[in-house]
């Protein structure tokens, strides 16, 4: 009897499930949005149980598309949007408060005064991150401090903290495991990276009972089985992932210094460094890449805050162009920008600037410029904004970058990734399968099972769609990333 891994990507906005066969080819998938919620300004949150509903309701579809009895299912992998937070209560396992997610930035001033009494330091050298409201920690505080007898219930043990992996994996289970995985835990703010555990200064620093969290293990292991009255079938759950590093896994980048990014809205760039956990000077975050075969592995991250978002904006706030496509068509009928750069600084810009007062900038424009330009130095922007993390990876690392693997929507761009490749004078290596993150979930759970044997099987199954060679000489390089660097400049005035 041919056997599948089912897959689950829990998303920021929709919910999605696939079905793999050995091949890892998809057999059958299927994908559902479910309502976000802005209560305040600057505040998200999600329904936990519209969370649940969407990816139980996603599991049973591919299940029934793929016409797949239970016995057919080797494993559920599990990869999800990090550092939203769920706090529930252990008996009726109803939510005590929405799902306070990643963007939402409601603890700013719990974050402030965590800098303003000088434990910044501290917090990067447990955990690798620099203090935000974006992490789990400051989010949890905020639940138990603001919903009325919250923290006396969480010190008498009655409620229980988790990231989305750990509230799916405790929801499709019936409340059989309350675990998480080593790269959901890193990304929290109270999880310490070297001694991988919770960290008892850190959760005395945000008046948080250890008791609610719940066991970290690998990010590849049998954790419990699925409940057969809720999902229909009894199978393990084999993998937990953050879905940056489930990007990474799912680009085979295993070996020290591999990175991949993946483009969408922003960008999000990751190099694995191995067993060593780099500490930046350039604010980026260290992170914990993969836990395997009870091996840790690090990665270093950084996010270019506007990517793709940069093509929309083309699109409907300046109606130069009606669709990505078109962008990429007007850029290719010019064969350079004609002195024309974009900083697409609209949120002011991240490492290695820093400058959050930076604005959206567009210089060299001349008489001769046109919206065929103007698209070219869009797309360039996206390219050179990674070349510059990537420039401070190998500064805080001294790995060079043997090639960058890259995924996500905007890495259709045949000129955009050429141009990354001239820019970074590196070899651009785009898989045939870009849909790396669910991917990375289902060989973790595979592994875990024995569907797949090896990470060197693993391999053999990633597959080039195509490279993008550098054809750029070294001067005309370095001139263009000039340009770059001082229309950043001008971008903070």
């Amino acid at each position: 009897m041919e056997k599948f891994i089912l897959a689950l990507d829990q998303g920021t906005t929709s919910s999605r499930a696939v079905i793999f066969n050995q091949k890892v080819q998809k057999v059958a998938s299927a994908q559902r949005e479910f309502p976000q919620i802005y209560p305040n300004a600057g505040w998200v949150e999600h329904n936990p149980e519209d969370i649940f509903a969407s990816q139980l309701s996603v599991l049973k579809e591919a299940v029934l598309k793929a016409n797949l009895s239970p016995e057919q299912i080797q494993a559920v992998g599990i990869t999800n949007q990090r550092e939203t937070i769920i706090i529930w209560d252990k008996k009726t396992g109803k939510p005590i408060y929405n799902a306070i997610v990643w963007q939402c930035r409601r603890t700013a001033k719990i974050v402030d005064e965590l800098i303003l009494t000088g434990k910044s330091n501290l917090i990067q050298e447990k955990t690798g991150l620099i203090p935000d409201p974006y992490f789990s920690g400051t989010k949890i505080k905020w639940i138990l401090d603001n919903v009325p007898g919250a923290r006396k219930r969480a010190e008498n043990g009655e409620l229980l903290a988790g990231t989305v992996d750990t509230w799916l994996t405790w929801k499709l289970s019936g409340g059989k495991a309350h675990v998480t995985d080593y790269t959901n835990a890193s990304r929290t703010m109270i999880f310490n990276i070297h001694t991988l555990e919770w960290d008892k200064e850190l959760l005395q620093m945000l008046n948080i009972p250890e008791c609610i969290l719940p066991q970290v293990k690998d990010s590849s292991c049998i954790y419990t089985t699925t409940s057969k009255e809720i999902c229909g079938f009894e199978a393990p759950i084999a993998s937990l992932i953050g879905d940056q590093q489930a990007a990474l896994f799912g680009q085979a980048c295993f070996e020290k210094g591999e990175t991949k990014c993946t483009y969408g809205t922003g960008c999000f760039l990751l190099m694995n460094t191995g067993n060593v956990p780099f500490k930046s000077k350039h604010k980026l975050l260290t992170t914990i890449a993969l836990g395997l075969n009870g091996k840790i592995e690090y990665a270093l991250e950084g996010s270019v805050f506007i990517g793709g978002a940069v093509i929309k904006w083309l699109r409907d706030e300046l109606g130069l162009i009606s669709s990505a496509s078109e962008c990429d068509k007007l850029a290719e009928s010019v064969p350079d920008s004609n002195g024309v750069t974009l900083v697409p600084a609209f949120t002011g810009l991240g490492a290695p600037y820093w400058n959050s007062y930076a604005r959206g900038t567009i210089t060299g424009l001349t008489r001769g410029a046109n919206k065929a330009h103007i698209c070219r130095a869009a797309l360039e922007a996206i390219a050179f904004q990674v070349k510059d993390e990537i420039e401070c990876m190998k500064e805080d690392t001294g790995i060079p970058l043997a090639n960058l693997k890259v995924d996500g929507g905007a890495s259709v761009s045949n000129i955009m990734m050429q141009f990354q490749a001239d820019i970074l004078n590196t070899s651009v290596y785009r898989p045939q399968n870009t849909e790396t993150t669910v991917t990375g979930a289902a060989f973790l759970a595979g592994l875990a099972t024995g569907f797949w044997t090896s990470k060197d099987e693993i391999k053999q199954q990633w597959q080039i769609d195509r490279i993008f060679t550098p054809a750029m000489d070294k001067e005309t390089i370095f001139t263009r990333y000039a340009e770059w660097k001082s229309a950043v400049e001008c971008s903070y005035k």
